[in-house]
């Protein structure tokens, strides 16, 4: 007997709609699983990961100020996605938008005037533009991966930072912990609600998703993008210049993250650190495909994202848990999207097998 995938004739449109949420269920179900073999009580345990983080006003600014980063991010990668484009490394693109905006802040320091907050936004982007725009010109024009080249600068754009962190930028008076001296005040996010850390920083994810759904719902350019992405030769018959597409795919994707990265450090980190990014953009890619690649969905996939960062913190303080919970809940999830991916895009056919005798001479 042989198990086969056969491609399904009409994918069930609903199905691809309701796979999250059947992907959530399936998440909570393994975490509760978990916690009754490790001897949890399961109704603290859902206490800890749904309510405690968000019980209070607090919980609520910190919800929203870990889900903008996110939300941001996931919302430039669905655009190279829908074109079939895979830009893998964000969180490289993030961090060199921190250096980028970075190198605005400190120079001027308490120096610079209202001014230096909109020159460090314009800065971040260029950064994670011009990150971006290196896998983007090897795959045009040598045919490279874009998986594999956005991937390794990450680590490229990680050494830098640390580089600058530990040597040139390294905060004389911070007792010679690795971080920068802390940013003006001219240089930071005003905050929105008092009693909390959320900044105006959220104000741009906003701006970012409403931009985002016109782009890919109501102008042309969104509508090249998915077609090349459904079918490059079908493009190319159409006259779309699939060149065109994937720097518009990568380079969203470059811009996103580097202004996300400038709302950590102008938001609520306050200063550059070696590791400015708790990973934002390697869950930045879950949060895409938990919502869709539709900005609605987006929004609710980095509002969960964020919940389980919240909850593992939580986590490690009231149930004594690893730090590693959280990834490893995010590693579930994103187990569990993509198995119910494969299922709606193909079933499971079983094909019998034949018993074959052989002639025994004597």
């Amino acid at each position: 007997m042989k198990l086969k995938l056969e491609r399904r004739v009409a994918p069930s449109q609903i199905m691809q709609y309701l796979s999250p949420l059947l992907a959530v269920g399936l998440t909570a179900l393994t975490g509760l699983c978990m916690f009754i073999a490790m001897g949890k009580d399961p109704a603290t345990a859902f206490y800890v990961f749904a309510v405690q983080p968000i019980e209070n006003l607090y919980g609520v600014g910190e919800l929203l100020i870990k889900a903008s980063p996110l939300i941001l991010i996931g919302l430039g990668l669905a655009v190279g996605f829908r074109a079939n484009v895979w830009n893998i490394g964000a969180e490289g693109q993030l961090t060199v938008g921190v250096i980028f905006s970075g190198v605005v802040a400190l120079h001027y320091g308490p120096q610079g005037g209202s001014w230096v907050l909109p020159a460090m936004v314009v800065a971040g982007a260029f950064g994670g533009m011009l990150w971006s725009a290196i896998p983007a010109f090897l795959r045009t024009r040598f045919n490279a991966n874009e998986i594999l080249t956005s991937l390794m600068l990450t680590y490229v754009a990680q050494l830098w930072l640390s580089y600058l962190i530990y040597g040139p930028w390294r905060d004389p008076n911070g007792f010679n912990f690795p971080q920068s001296e802390p940013l003006a005040p001219s240089a930071l996010f005003p905050i929105l609600i008092e009693g909390t850390r959320l900044n105006a920083s959220v104000l741009i994810t906003l701006a970012a998703v409403v931009f985002t759904w016109f782009i890919l719902k109501r102008s042309f350019v969104g509508y090249q993008l998915q077609v090349v992405g459904l079918s490059e030769p079908a493009a190319r018959y159409a006259g779309f210049n699939g060149r065109r597409a994937v720097w518009i795919a990568m380079l969203a994707g470059g811009v996103a993250s580097g202004i996300a990265g400038v709302g950590e450090i102008a938001g609520p980190l306050g200063q550059l650190f070696p590791t400015a990014s708790p990973g934002y953009g390697f869950a930045a890619i879950i949060v895409a495909f938990l919502g869709r690649l539709q900005p609605i969905g987006i929004v609710l996939g980095g509002l969960l994202i964020s919940l389980l960062y919240l909850s593992g913190e939580a986590a490690q303080m009231t149930l004594n848990l690893p730090s590693a919970i959280t990834g490893l809940f995010q590693g579930v999830l994103l187990f569990f999207l993509l198995g119910a991916d494969i299922l709606i895009t193909y079933r499971i056919r079983v094909i019998p097998g034949t018993v074959k005798l052989k002639k025994v001479t004597a």
